[in-house]
């Protein structure tokens, strides 16, 4: 008898009024009301979870180990496996990772990923930025506003090196406004347009406030088990086919090259070679949008264009609805939500992407995905390849 190999069984995520939670809530009532839907699609108890993985549990006191031991205590549950590693908001791909790896090693069978934000609610995000740290000495001083400052170096320098331009940028903001508007849980509906973009209040040249994600609350949850166990309740499972992760620094002052993710390439490499697939097996794309240059950037150093060649791929709007290479389904974090660390979103759609729930956005015949999360200032990725077979 082989090895058990790891799924994806349940997903769920917080339905959100104008970037709100709808009743007034606890970061830790938010994660287990996730949890609990989660599980509800999956068809397993809270009793049956011994696996347990989140990060970034805003509201709630310690990082790390302290917030799953904060979580467990409060959902009931004794996990034999656990996991708070915060890489930012590619966290959660590396959670998938590290939870596939954990199932197929025996160490739990049922694996339970949360996340939950209530900065748009608490007022708690703000451009003033992170405190200052010896290692941001050279920027938070002098006034850089983090983290939009640092993307906005990095959209500079490409726009130096390759020529790109903020008409590039603007194409991926309307273009996932265009998936937003079929998305009846997004926070931005309404039309947009490239001139709306470049008219739109310059926050940190070259980069607009409509270049930049949203500030909303949110949690969600992922539900991952055996592929024999999920087979046995009757559900649809999506299974993890590769993964990588990768990080190069904290600091934008410490990023090996501005204009080239060098953590995305490691960790897409490594997801492409395990899953043993090429780009052209890629159904949809759900990749990190915290700014439009992240996407962009983000889009080659995965592979599906050539270093400089970014503007040139998503001009025409090639990646809203209708074009030939579906991109952010859900609206992203540029008009959907973006509750502080959107990365376990990015997964939520891939899997009912794959599974076929997503209505007037559906992607027909979606067998795989391809999930890639950013964290900190372009300083971590993490790459999920998922499939339904």
């Amino acid at each position: 008898m082989g090895k058990p190999e790891a799924v994806i069984v349940g997903v769920a995520d917080a339905a959100l009024r104008d970037g709100k939670v709808l009743t007034p809530m606890s970061v830790l009532q938010l994660q287990a009301l996730a949890a609990r839907d989660a599980l509800a699609d999956a068809g397993i108890p809270m009793s049956e979870v011994d696996g347990l993985l989140t990060a970034g549990m805003w509201g709630v006191p310690g990082p790390g180990q302290l917030a799953t031991v904060t979580l467990s205590e409060y959902l009931g549950i004794v996990p034999r496996f656990v996991d708070g590693t915060n890489i930012g908001g590619s966290a959660f791909e590396a959670h998938v990772a590290h939870a596939a790896m954990a199932i197929e090693a025996g160490r739990c069978e049922v694996a339970l990923i949360t996340y939950g934000s209530l900065q748009r609610s608490e007022a708690s995000r703000n451009l003033a930025g992170r405190p200052s740290v010896l290692t941001m000495q050279y920027e938070t001083p002098w006034g850089m506003p983090t983290p939009v400052g640092g993307y906005a170096l990095a959209a500079m320098r490409h726009m130096h090196e390759f020529g790109t331009t903020p008409e590039h940028l603007a194409e991926i903001a309307v273009a996932t406004r265009k998936w937003a508007a079929l998305n009846p849980g997004a926070t931005n509906r309404g039309p947009l347009s490239i001139d709306d973009v470049l008219n739109s209040p310059m926050i940190s040249d070259p980069l607009h406030l409509l270049d930049a994600c949203l500030v909303t609350d949110g949690g969600g949850a992922i539900v991952m088990t055996t592929a024999a166990h999920a087979k046995a309740l009757g559900r649809k499972a999506v299974h993890v086919r590769g993964y990588g992760e990768a990080h190069t620094h904290w600091t934008i002052a410490a990023m090996p090259d501005l204009a080239r993710l060098t953590a995305a390439e490691a960790a897409g490499r490594d997801a492409f070679a395990m899953a043993g697939i090429g780009h052209e097996a890629i159904d949809v794309v759900e990749v990190y949008d915290s700014f439009t240059i992240t996407v962009l950037l983000t889009l080659e150093a995965l592979g599906f264009c050539k270093r400089g060649e970014g503007g040139a791929f998503v001009a025409g709007q090639r990646t809203a609805p209708g074009g030939p290479f579906p991109l952010n389904t859900n609206g992203g974090g540029l008009s959907y939500a973006h509750p502080g660390m959107y990365g376990i979103f990015l997964l939520i759609e891939a899997v009912r992407q794959l599974r076929g729930e997503c209505g007037e956005r559906q992607i027909k015949n979606a067998v795989t995905a391809l999930v890639h999360g950013t964290g900190g200032t372009l300083s971590s990725g993490a790459t999920c390849i998922l499939s339904t077979r």
